[in-house]
């Protein structure tokens, strides 16, 4: 299995020639492809702010409530895999470490190691701190 880490899955928002690549080798292989609980917390937290930032102006939400329902509607064609005993055992671990990681950053490896998956992300040099996680970058 790969999970694709938030900075993949943003590549679809962005419609890039990059995202299309992703997009059409994600297509092509063999493995089945997940995204985290974490990386939707990630990306709502951002469509929620902007909303929250336009509360005096309730035209000026409609563009952030557009992108919210067309952001559940893109999540209800992935396996999402959840926040478990499991990952959370690997989260206290890992903070045991002292790992320079953030906290999201964190809660993704530790989903994606309690899966024994392969992380897709830009973000080599942080999450090659994690011992033990696979991961590549195809972007």
């Amino acid at each position: 299995m790969v999970v694709l880490d938030t900075d993949h899955l943003s590549e679809f928002d962005r419609a890039s020639v990059v995202g299309a690549a992703l997009k059409d080798r994600l297509r092509k292989t063999e493995h089945d492809v997940a995204i985290t609980i974490a990386s939707i917390e990630e990306q709502l937290r951002g469509w929620l702010a902007l909303i929250k930032s336009r509360h005096s102006d309730p035209h000026g939400q409609i563009a952030g409530y557009t992108r919210l329902q067309n952001r559940f509607e893109f999540y209800s064609e992935w396996i999402v895999l959840p926040w478990t005993a499991a990952a959370a055992d690997t989260f206290v671990g890992l903070r045991r470490q002292k790992l320079r990681l953030g906290t999201m950053d964190l809660k993704i490896a530790s989903i994606v190691l309690s899966q024994n998956a392969t992380l897709l992300t830009r973000n080599v040099g942080d999450f090659s701190k994690v011992p033990g996680l696979r991961i590549e970058n195809w972007l």
